[in-house]
């Protein structure tokens, strides 16, 4: 069912963004990495800011991490202010800028934090561990991986619309090669399709190669309204589209194994509350856990009809370079996926290319782009930003 929302369009502005280079970070505590984060963000606000007087709230996302806010008050200093912690899976870092976004278009605060972090390699139980605990009333859990379960819509794909695996190989390759000119990278490489294909398989038809590594990383932005944003930056950049959506948990009640509903609604409300349409995108950050989210991604927020994923990245449109770069930055294959955070990693990258600060990813003459974050597995949440330069 189909939902509408009051518009964010115009009315709230990202005036500063900072993240920590992605990767195992076993020499740095989860706090360690909060701070550096904070203090990045902060530093990036081109006219200043001081936190103290002019931060009123803070949302603070992580899956794994510390439970409450005492932690981000304690690093940032920010004692005193109101700090909610948000979970939503993988979409995590997502909702939390999304709800920050919220409050202040709606009159709460005029000027918020975002700080998103992730310490996955220092947990011996890893994300499964994670789930088993958050979930332990669904048995399925137990039975399948987030690999498998990204693989029967593969395999569904390949069989209804003739998709190869060398198609998710090229997704690989691509990633790869964006995240090579990123220094936030955690795997900063590139590779070739032959690599993909002779790696491991992990859950057939997902190669090793296809899969995001596991990651440490945090990141952090700073929101206002959009009136007040000049006060920070001449070059803020505005909110202009959000959407959130969800799917039931127990996978063998979806309707569909070659389209994530969640995607294509949450992509329907962003699109709406902007006015655009899927062909005024510029370039998108797109959840790719495994090549074939991505590539079902493609078509479901519109880049290309569906069961045409294939064709669209044979093609080269997702490069940079091409009419519609996906995932300049490295997407989660490269650049990595520490779950609370790769949402709000997302939109530091969005924020710096449309101010033309990605360096040698940079996508020339980017004006709006587009921000795609899944959780779960199929998925279960899926969130979805539009952001642009310029006001609308």
């Amino acid at each position: 069912m189909s939902i509408e929302i009051r518009s964010l369009r115009n009315k709230v502005a990202v005036v500063g963004a900072g993240m920590i280079p992605f990767g195992e970070h076993y020499d740095k505590s989860f706090e360690d990495m909060l701070a550096e984060a904070y203090i990045n963000c902060i530093n990036s606000v081109d006219k200043g800011i001081d936190p103290q007087k002019e931060i009123e709230a803070v949302w603070y996302g992580t899956v794994m991490g510390p439970a409450t806010g005492a932690t981000v008050a304690e690093v940032t200093g920010l004692v005193g202010k109101p700090i909610t912690r948000v979970e939503n899976a993988c979409a995590t870092g997502s909702d939390a800028f999304r709800n920050a976004c919220m409050a202040v278009a709606a009159g709460l605060y005029d000027v918020v934090l975002v700080i998103s972090c992730e310490k996955m390699l220092d947990r011996p139980g890893g994300l499964i561990e994670a789930i088993g605990r958050a979930v332990p009333h669904y048995p399925w859990v137990y039975a399948i991986t987030m690999p498998s379960a990204f693989a029967l819509y593969a395999t569904r794909h390949m069989h209804e619309f003739g998709t190869k695996i060398e198609h998710f190989a090229m997704i690989a390759v691509k990633n790869h090669k964006h995240g090579a000119l990123n220094p936030y990278s955690h795997i900063r490489r590139e590779i070739k399709v032959e690599d993909v294909l002779k790696s491991p398989i992990v859950s057939w038809p997902l190669h090793l190669l296809d899969c995001c590594p596991i990651t440490d990383g945090a990141a952090a932005v700073i929101v206002c309204r959009a009136d007040l944003a000049k006060k920070y930056t001449d070059a803020p950049v505005y909110v202009q589209g959000s959407g959130l959506a969800t799917n039931p948990f127990l996978i063998h009640l979806r309707k569909s194994y070659v389209t994530m509903e969640p995607t294509v609604e949450a992509a329907r409300q962003a699109y709406k509350m902007a006015k655009i349409e899927p062909k005024d995108i510029d370039f998108a950050e797109v959840h790719d856990c495994f090549t074939p989210t991505e590539l079902i991604s493609y078509e479901d927020l519109g880049f290309c009809k569906k069961g045409e994923g294939g064709k669209f990245i044979e093609e080269g449109i997702p490069y940079l370079g091409g009419k519609l770069p996906v995932n300049p930055s490295g997407g989660l294959k490269s650049h990595g996926h520490p779950i609370g955070a790769t949402g709000t990693a997302q939109i530091v990258e969005i924020f710096w290319q449309l101010r033309n600060e990605a360096g040698k990813r940079q996508v020339e003459g980017a004006e709006i782009g587009l921000q795609h974050n899944i959780g779960g597995a199929g998925p279960q949440v899926s969130c979805v930003h539009i952001l642009s330069n310029k006001l609308f």
